[in-house]
């Protein structure tokens, strides 16, 4: 049953049948007799066979004339695994779509990232997903305001810009199709919920001055949120990252200016629903909302299927207590492939102490200051621009890797490479693999991190050796696929250090 292709009817409606949460995000259910669209676990009484069609997105049930269920908010989901596992155009445009590329640069750009003409393109996604991309598109900013509205304070003419909406009209009609409620109706249905004592635990306060917005992102559960708060802080480069227990945050170099984003995570057990993690974001303009949203929610790795990774895993004889030591463990995302290839150079043949080092001095002097609110976050990571001009000489590294990331820099920059999900991961690891300096490792790194492949793997990888080797294993991982980014993963969770707590000054 993947979203990218044709759904599977009879298997879409016993999953409805069982109300199965695995499936929420991968599918959506259109009520003929209703006229509205629901997620598959929906509470509601289950419909007649023949009074259902089952959509891949929401902006096709849309575009068919269905409106959210406003009793299971059916968009208020995590997406799809299969975008990742598939990785087919399909995917990558929904990636795409997602951070907001249709409302920055049209059709045409998002034509233009994926290798297809707008008009194919059009064609594509109607025939895979349903829906134009423009509608795609307007799915995704009706889902953002819809948050903004439920979980933030800002006022409703900034939630309809912090959306991506071009006017204040646009957003009240498209909210009233989508949801057959006004903003402000909305909003008031969360104040009602919140003086019941139903919705009020799960609400967070938008603050509308200094463009600050805190959200909630789902996640599946379970969710090993303290390990993947361990890993971002073993890595992190002073001045674009700090951390300590219980939270993580950095700056985020948006498309219209700065950012700055907290996270609480902890471990989430296995549950019944869809969890969520506290993001706090105070951003330059609030256009970003959605875009930063989106990257961090890539850092999450917010829609990976944990239970179904673990299900695989976990019957391997090598990987099984690794597995059920750790469930829900997640792949780190990053908020800028660039910035995650740039980093990966800079780490080859070096400690992870080492090259925190290396890069916290890369950033004091060539990453742009910024402002924060957060104590110790100081810089944005260097834009590829910049490191492109660098004389190889002047950085702190052996000629060869500084030759080899001004290299790459260059390619990011002029366009040679490009990690933004939207082109074909096989021809972006040609491209790498083309380039001085830059091995296999490296190109994998990069596709399990900054291209969010699921089944990267590093045979050649030293620590992952060891630990086979402490495990009675080898390094044939065949039988792991498509989960074997998750299984590498497994293999070095055990080297990963707690979080510190910070130090007196």
């Amino acid at each position: 049953m993947t979203p990218t292709g044709h759904l599977d009817t009879e298997a879409c409606y016993r999953a409805v049948q069982s109300r199965d949460r695995r499936f929420d995000g991968v599918f959506y259910t259109a009520v003929r007799t209703t006229g509205i669209y629901c997620r598959p676990s929906c509470p509601a009484r289950t419909p007649a066979e023949h009074n259902v069609t089952f959509h891949a997105t929401a902006a096709s049930a849309h575009a068919a004339g269905y409106r959210a269920c406003k009793r299971c908010l059916p968009d208020a989901t995590p997406g799809s695994p299969e975008w990742d596992v598939a990785a087919d155009v399909a995917g990558r445009a929904m990636r795409l779509i997602a951070d907001g590329l249709v409302d920055r640069e049209g059709v045409d750009g998002l034509a233009r990232r994926v290798g297809y003409t707008s008009r194919h393109l059009g064609r594509l996604l109607t025939q895979e997903l349903g829906a134009t991309p423009l509608s795609l598109a307007r799915a995704r900013r009706a889902q953002s305001a819809r948050v903004l509205i439920e979980t933030t304070d800002l006022p409703l003419t900034d939630v309809a810009f912090a959306a991506g909406f071009s006017s204040v009209r646009q957003f009240n009609e498209t909210l009233r199709e989508i949801y057959a409620s006004s903003p402000s109706e909305l909003r008031g249905r969360r104040l009602r919920l919140d003086l019941g004592g139903r919705a009020g635990k799960d609400r967070t306060s938008g603050i509308a001055s200094g463009g600050a917005v805190s959200m909630r992102l789902p996640v599946r559960t379970p969710f090993a949120g303290r390990r993947l708060l361990d890993f971002l802080a073993f890595h992190l480069v002073p001045g674009v990252e700090v951390a300590a227990p219980g939270w993580y945050a950095r700056t985020l170099d948006l498309p219209h200016g700065p950012g700055t984003v907290r996270l609480e995570l902890a471990d989430i057990p296995a549950g019944p629903g869809t969890a969520s993690v506290l993001a706090q974001f105070w951003l330059d303009d609030l256009r970003d909302t959605a875009a930063a949203s989106e990257r961090v929610r890539r850092l999450l790795d917010a829609d990976c299927d944990p239970r179904a990774v673990d299900e695989h895993l976990g019957a391997d004889p090598v990987l099984g207590d690794l597995v059920r030591a750790t469930p829900g463990l997640r792949v780190p995302g990053q908020v800028d492939g660039d910035e995650t290839a740039v980093r990966t150079v800079i780490g080859q043949q070096v400690s992870v102490t080492g090259a925190r080092t290396v890069a916290g001095r890369i950033v004091a002097e060539h990453g742009r200051e910024v402002g924060s609110p957060v104590p110790g976050l100081t810089h944005l990571f260097p834009d590829a621009t910049i490191l492109a001009d660098v004389d190889p000489e002047t950085l702190p590294m052996p000629r060869a890797r500084g030759r080899a990331l001004v290299g790459l820099a260059a390619a990011l920059a002029d366009g040679t490479v490009v990690l933004d999900r939207g082109p074909d991961r096989d021809d972006v690891r040609r491209s790498l693999m083309a380039l001085p300096g830059i091995g296999a490792w490296t190109a994998d790194y990069v596709a399990m991190r900054a291209l969010g492949h699921p089944d990267a793997f590093l045979p050649t990888d030293l620590a992952v050796r060891r630990v086979l080797a402490d495990l009675g294993g080898s390094v044939d991982t065949e039988r792991w696929r498509p989960w074997r980014s998750y299984a590498l993963m497994h293999l070095w969770n055990p080297l990963m250090p707690d979080t510190p707590a910070p130090q007196e000054n």
